[in-house]
């Protein structure tokens, strides 16, 4: 076995933050680790593992009980793919209906800015909208 890892360098491994890997100790996404002889937490290869793929599913959107859900799956190796691609395909649905939204926000934004007169505050159509003066 490996000598355990400082926090630290878990932290630079894994590219997140010490407060982060403390969060998730706390709520259960990463194993408390066991305490060296001088009482701090010494942290091993599969902990950075953890932690990358948490991280991952982190930048790819996924809340923090579908992660807990694929953390579990990723444990069970020989089960059926199911149920991950069930987390993905509900996660991708939610990212389509943001898009959606997003565009009409977009829309809606570049309506304000170009109709805007660009003079006073009391012709701002920018303010108008935004306190919905103008419909």
């Amino acid at each position: 076995m490996s000598q355990p890892m400082p926090i630290g360098t878990v932290s630079r491994l894994a590219g997140v933050k010490v407060a982060t890997i403390r969060y998730y100790e706390g709520i259960g996404l990463l194993p408390v680790p066991a305490r060296t002889g001088a009482n701090r937490r010494g942290y091993d290869i599969e902990d950075v593992r953890r932690l990358k793929f948490i991280r991952h599913a982190r930048d790819l959107g996924f809340d923090l009980n579908a992660i807990r859900q694929l953390l579990a799956l990723a444990g069970l190796p020989e089960q059926p793919c199911d149920e991950a691609d069930t987390i993905a395909r509900t996660h991708l649905a939610a990212v389509g209906q943001k898009i959606v939204q997003l565009t009409a926000l977009r829309a809606e934004l570049e309506a304000m800015v170009e109709r805007g007169t660009h003079g006073r505050i009391a012709e701002c159509h920018v303010i108008e909208v935004i306190a919905n003066l103008n419909e």
